[in-house]
């Protein structure tokens, strides 16, 4: 062991010093990570964006942050869903977005959120990305049915917010769905 001599006050070995140092740059670089994190809320959650950040109404993370719910069905708007890990919007959703667009139209000061969701399957980083895609298959659709993109901004919450809780195909389906939060205009069918 090598000890380093200091000014006649004692010695402290080699070992100990470089032990100090390591944990000298440890905790500072700690303390610059924390200090870098975004308050929450000033992002869409996971990086999901969100292209009319004053939306008026509640998103299906506040619902369940304030009330434990999940709104996932009913509302004017109908959900729609998928295949598994896919993204293409289904035939049989086709009519549902017309039936979403209809609304959009007749409501001109309404706009919506398409929240993207997955079921339980896959990592996390993986539904984030599929969930993202799904909202977007969404919005890229009803622009094509007239809807402008200024009214429909999108957000994913990947595998976070299941409908259902169950462990099987059927809960699975309910689970792979994109969900429109209406906010402005007149909220009801």
């Amino acid at each position: 062991m090598t000890r380093i001599h200091g000014n006649g006050s004692g010695s402290v070995t080699a070992e100990v010093a470089r032990l100090a140092a390591i944990m000298l740059i440890c905790f500072s670089l700690g303390a610059i990570g924390c200090a870098s994190k975004k308050a929450p809320g000033t992002e869409g959650l996971n990086g999901g964006s969100q292209t009319n950040p004053d939306l008026s109404s509640r998103s299906t993370l506040e619902d369940y942050s304030k009330e434990g719910t999940i709104g996932g069905e009913g509302g004017p708007l109908s959900d729609i869903h998928f295949g598994y890990n896919d993204y293409a919007v289904q035939p049989q959703d086709s009519s549902i977005l017309r039936s979403n667009a209809n609304w959009l139209q007749a409501h001109p000061n309404g706009s919506v959120q398409v929240e993207g969701n997955c079921d339980e399957r896959g990592s996390e980083d993986y539904n984030i990305a599929l969930g993202a895609k799904r909202a977007q298959a969404a919005k890229n659709y009803l622009t094509t049915l007239g809807i402008p993109a200024s009214r429909v901004s999108t957000i994913t919450y990947g595998k976070e917010l299941p409908l259902c809780q169950e462990h099987d195909e059927s809960c699975w389906q309910r689970n792979r769905r994109d969900h429109f939060v209406v906010s402005g205009g007149q909220a009801s069918r």
